[in-house]
């Protein structure tokens, strides 16, 4: 196994992929480092002698600059480096892309669920949406009573868990011995409803208070999530009186797709004889609309109907090096066959502005991409903080020491291909091919925004391990590396380690990757965040969220 990587040949550090100890003497394209200090696996440290003030490049780009001397074979550390980004502008469009070779998947399909207006869905959901965060409660009760008769979630074992415990302490028994592992804990009824993957609730704070532009744009979220080819129906529950009118989120849903011809059912609390007669009338039409639902069945689409947002988060050192390329070259491929790739988390492209420019196809998506960026760092700057603060601490001890350098690691995750449209939040992706969407860094929010621009897969790297989900789109768990794969098993759907242990390619890895999301693309493959019902939905009220 190769101990150190310099990842671009203008770099000036090299990345430990295992540890190093204080003296050793590595070897590296013919140069030989006397390590100052013991290096973990993923950080790095100095090729050579540095003066304060010096720049220090990763990924080839700008990502810091020493705030001491430095000395060859000294760990990169936050004592030691500050973050720095080169500026950025648009040079104009002189890029040509070397298409990764298809053949192997050009005529592969995946078994999806058509819509009426042309898209296909990868799942086959029904919604229910709160317009304000007083109907919560109500969601909450037809969400028990719903999922648990139906058979969409998995708690019963786990309520009878409890029970045993309870039953043992009464009895004066010894708790320790149960365990849920234990036979007898029943898993959640058979669902009766076989082509319908989930029953879903999007509660949240929103709707009313606050300012006005909250509500609107959470409307056009909530349209957008309405209008995702994953849904096959929706249920709302108003109030009456918010901010957030039915009205408006209507006008947002016919706006966003003016040939929507979903089932729309709509309950409003002020209007109705009592809360047990709204959520019962709830309960019941819904019942009636999932047996339609159920009708729908999966068959065969090109991989140009998928769209894959892409997304990392539990960042590590080895994030840039395995996970992000090896998705990246995922996304090429799909790109290179017609689909759609998502890229956001617009803090997280701090430093790696310049190269997605350089590869924007007009001039008018790229000043957008510029406008969007230095707004989005204006406003964190204006209430003391900045995209330098990103990083956090356990990117930061897993060897991300600056924003640049996990920023341009982040990137990685988008591939190659030309950028052929930017988008801000909530804005559907129209176009094949690459396209930028605004959003925060934040896991949740990050993957609440792709979703609402129409992903119908998630790719979601990790180093550190993170259970994030979406309500309606399935969120894939991809491993930096192997310990972390083989520690949560229960999360990770892919473990790139192999990358890092020199076994396989990036682009071996990349095609493996492609091939579990047209598995699970047809509902083949259950990821794990969905067999955990990790349902994450977390409106951007565009303030400050890094």
């Amino acid at each position: 196994m190769q101990t150190v990587l310099q990842i671009h040949p203008q770099d000036n550090v090299l990345v430990a992929l295992r540890d190093l100890e204080k003296g050793q003497i590595i070897s590296y394209a013919g140069e030989s480092y006397e390590l100052l200090e013991e290096i973990p696996a993923k950080h790095k440290f100095y090729m050579l002698d540095l003066p304060q003030g010096s720049e220090v490049f990763m990924y080839g780009t700008l990502v810091g600059k020493v705030v001491v001397d430095v000395k060859k074979g000294e760990r990169m550390r936050t004592d030691n480096i500050k973050h720095a980004a080169a500026d950025y502008s648009y040079r104009g469009y002189n890029y040509t892309w070397q298409m990764p070779n298809v053949e192997a998947f050009a005529t592969r399909t995946f078994n999806g669920y058509h819509r009426s207006d042309g898209r296909v869905g990868t799942a086959n959901y029904w919604l229910f949406i709160p317009t304000v965060f007083c109907e919560n409660r109500n969601l909450d009760v037809i969400k028990e009573a719903l999922l648990h008769t139906l058979g969409y979630t998995d708690t019963d074992k786990y309520k009878q868990y409890t029970q045993a415990l309870l039953s043992a302490y009464e009895n004066g028994q010894d708790i320790q011995a149960l365990d849920l592992a234990t036979p007898g804990f029943a898993q959640a009824p058979l669902r009766p409803f076989k082509n319908i993957d989930g029953i879903k609730f999007l509660n949240h704070d929103g709707g009313c208070g606050g300012i006005r532009q909250d509500a609107a744009v959470l409307s056009k979220l909530l349209a957008a999530y309405a209008d995702h080819p994953n849904v096959a129906g929706v249920t709302v529950l108003s109030l009456g009186c918010q901010n957030l009118q039915v009205s408006d989120l209507k006008r947002d849903i016919y706006t966003r797709n003016p040939h929507f011809e979903k089932p729309l059912l709509i309950f409003e609390q002020q209007q109705s004889e009592s809360e047990p007669q709204l959520i019962s009338s709830a309960i019941k039409e819904t019942f009636k609309a999932l047996i339609e639902a159920d009708k729908i069945r999966r068959s065969p689409a090109p991989l140009s109907k998928l769209c894959l947002g892409v997304k990392c988060g539990g960042s590590d050192g080895f994030s840039g090096i395995s996970a992000n390329p090896a998705v990246g070259y995922c996304a090429d491929l799909l790109v290179a066959l017609g689909g759609q790739v998502l890229l956001a988390e617009f803090p997280e492209l701090c430093g790696a502005e310049q190269n997605l420019l350089d590869r924007t196809q007009n001039a008018s998506a790229a000043n957008k991409f510029i406008k969007l960026m230095r707004a989005y760092s204006a406003s964190a700057e204006a209430v003391g903080s900045g995209f330098h603060m990103n990083p956090s601490p356990g990117n930061i001890k897993d060897g991300l020491i600056t924003d640049a350098i996990k920023s341009n690691g982040a990137a990685k995750k988008g591939g190659t291909a030309p950028v052929v449209d930017v988008l801000d939040y909530t804005e559907p992706a129209l176009k094949a091919g690459l396209n930028l969407v605004c959003t925060p860094g934040n896991d949740v929010e990050a993957t609440t925004g792709k979703a609402a621009s129409g992903a119908t897969l998630i790719l979601f790297t990790t180093g550190l391990g993170t259970p994030t989900g979406n309500p309606i789109c399935p969120v894939i768990k991809v491993a930096t590396n192997t310990v972390l794969a083989n520690k949560m098993q229960d999360i990770i759907d892919i473990d790139t380690g192999s990358v890092i242990a020199g076994t396989q390619t990036i682009e071996e890895m990349g095609a493996y990757i492609l091939d579990y999301c047209i598995k699970a693309a047809s509902g083949e493959v259950i990821p794990k965040s969905v067999l955990l019902n990790q349902d994450d939905f977390i409106p951007w009220k565009r303030g400050v969220s890094l």
